[in-house]
């Protein structure tokens, strides 16, 4: 093998350019550069949007490719992947980045591929939603199975999540339709609802979990890495899809429950708000006080999705609900999200530099 082979096999596996060494949780970086996205729409920044939007894009079809040439080609790694449940919750990945895809498709008035993309990750979500639990829990390579509960686990409530907030803002496209069918309507709203009630759920189960691993094993600053802040993220995106079906017309699944859905989310609001320092001082104590290195990772995207996820519920919240100074706290926080977003992505950058220099 010459020199240069070898340059390249040593960065596909540091970086995951290649089907054999692909992470499950590899559509992080789409989730994150598609909400930052969302969020510069939402305070008009247009071209920041774009710009942004088609960098998910990007990402998005590279490594859907290198996906599938992975499920081709790499069956096993796959089928353990799929039994670690270390490993496997990332999947969701996939889930909450085609819908937030779709999420971004719907503000810029694309219905039509949007619809595609809710089929396929209402499709991704039944197949996973029911078999990541199956495999990664009840067939896992790993024992006991709370040894390896890690802040992965509540991607599970993200994915669920996202398809209540693609299904809800499709209803709202439906209902100023003049030819959408009333049934349409109704199949989506029924949907952003069960979703909604289906990821609250989920967030109780993960949070049950992640506690009965802090108090049971082990559990170091090596441990506390970025998908934590999927604690938070999961809740922003709870509150995301509660403000979309709070802004949904009159209907009997709407009037029944209505009165839990704006009340929770604010709630959950509360508690995201009240986690974001706590997550803070969980990265002092990691790199500072036991100086855990800095550098980059592919894991720091579950990182910017929470933080940009965080300013995309408050804005929404605070215009459905009315409440103008949790919208000025999401259009301000935008900016912390986008600083993070770059801050994330130049370390990429300059850490596949080195790699390339340094084969």
């Amino acid at each position: 093998m010459s020199t240069a082979d070898h340059g390249r096999i040593q960065r596909h596996r540091a970086w995951g350019l290649s089907p054999s060494t692909l992470a499950p949780g590899c559509f992080a970086s789409v989730m994150a550069t598609g909400i930052v996205s969302i969020g510069a729409q939402l305070k008009g920044l247009h071209l920041l949007s774009d710009v942004l939007f088609w960098l998910a894009v990007a990402l998005y079809l590279f490594f859907i490719a290198l996906t599938l040439i992975r499920v081709v080609r790499c069956r096993d790694d796959v089928r353990a992947d799929l039994h670690d449940p270390r490993r496997a919750f990332g999947f969701f990945t996939a889930v909450a980045g085609t819908n937030v895809l779709a999420t971004a498709l719907i503000g810029r008035g694309m219905v039509g591929p949007a619809l595609v993309l809710f089929a396929i990750g209402a499709l991704l979500w039944l197949a996973l939603g029911y078999g990541i639990p199956f495999t990664a829990v009840l067939g896992s390579s790993v024992h006991p199975v709370s040894k390896a509960v890690n802040g992965t686990w509540l991607v599970w409530v993200v994915a669920a999540q996202s398809v209540a907030v693609v299904a809800s803002s499709l209803a709202l496209e439906a209902a100023s339709t003049a030819s959408a069918s009333a049934g349409s309507i109704v199949f989506l709203t029924l949907a952003a609802v069960l979703m909604w009630a289906v990821g609250v759920a989920l967030y109780a189960v993960c949070a049950i979990a992640i506690g009965v691993r802090v108090l049971r094993h082990r559990f170091g600053p090596d441990d506390l890495d970025a998908p934590y802040w999927v604690t938070m993220g999961a809740l922003a995106i709870t509150i995301v899809a509660g403000s979309r079906i709070l802004e949904l017309e009159n209907s009997p699944v709407i009037d029944a429950t209505r009165i839990v859905v704006g009340g929770s989310s604010t709630l959950l609001w509360a508690i995201a708000t009240w986690l974001t320092p706590a997550l803070v001082a969980a990265g002092v104590w990691r790199h500072f006080v036991h100086r855990i290195p800095m550098g980059y990772s592919a894991g720091l995207w579950s990182m910017v999705f929470p933080v940009g996820m965080y300013a995309v519920a408050s804005i929404l919240l605070g215009r459905s609900d009315g409440l103008p100074t949790i919208e000025w706290i999401g259009l301000h926080w935008f900016w912390v999200g986008l600083v993070v977003w770059a801050i994330v992505f130049v370390a990429m950058a300059s850490s596949f530099a080195r790699t390339v220099r340094r084969s």
